[in-house]
């Protein structure tokens, strides 16, 4: 979503990202330029440009008219691109990205060159988000660990979980924490002493007898809200 609330991306199995008016709920604009399914887009934090990432292994920057103005090939992926993000930082404007093939990749948004490789993973990538000041990002997939990176240095600062598969991840705008949608559970970690604050779990009610139960619902995706607030304002989803 735009940062004014005004649109939204969506990214299909169609190959195409869509820009969609939020008032009107139609689209605006049609991105065509992927060979295979668009797995991840985002906007920048001017909601200028749009990137986006596909199962052709490539990455695209847009502009807002559906534009293409780059595609990353050196240096990319060698598998499926799950997800990308745009650093908010003014001072190191970056793209983050990862994949399948177990890699967090930071590039220079001014160049589309690669900066950085951050490897540590043990399984395919899912997730990764930015910390509001852009100085941080944080990585989860299958191999259910969330490893914090350092944007502005290049480094690994720690690990956190190593459990559950992480669907998703998003960082708190107003609080040193990070969410984490573990299955089964929304799990919230104070990044500061690394501790988990909060697991949230859906109450499921009781089968009755000779009645096969539910599998477990899973969280896929996380946003964290400047909106709707719990009523302490110490998180919102």
């Amino acid at each position: 979503m735009s940062s004014d609330g005004q649109y939204a991306l969506s990214g299909s199995w169609d190959k195409t990202l869509r820009l969609w008016d939020l008032n009107t709920g139609r689209t605006t604009r049609q991105f065509v330029s992927h060979t295979k399914d668009v797995l991840s887009v985002a906007f920048s934090a001017d909601n200028r440009q749009i990137v986006s990432g596909s199962r052709d292994k490539k990455i695209k920057l847009w502009n807002t008219l559906a534009q293409c103005k780059h595609t990353i090939v050196n240096e990319c992926h060698t598998d499926w691109v799950s997800t990308v993000r745009f650093s908010p930082s003014n001072t190191n404007p970056v793209i983050v990205s990862a994949g399948w093939d177990r890699i967090v990749k930071v590039w220079n948004l001014g160049t589309c060159q690669l900066k950085t490789n951050h490897i540590g993973h043990g399984g395919c990538i899912n997730s990764v988000t930015v910390s509001p000041d852009g100085s941080l990002c944080a990585s989860g997939g299958k191999d259910g660990s969330a490893m914090l990176w350092d944007l502005n240095e290049g480094k690994h600062l720690y690990t956190l979980g190593r459990n559950d598969v992480i669907n998703a991840l998003a960082f708190s705008s107003n609080r040193y924490w990070l969410c984490a949608a573990v299955v089964p559970v929304v799990k919230i970690w104070d990044l500061e002493d690394k501790t988990v604050v909060d697991e949230l779990k859906l109450d499921i009610a009781t089968t009755t007898q000779g009645k096969k139960q539910p599998s477990p619902p899973q969280c896929t995706s996380l946003a964290w809200s400047y909106i709707t607030c719990s009523p302490s304002s110490s998180y919102c989803l």
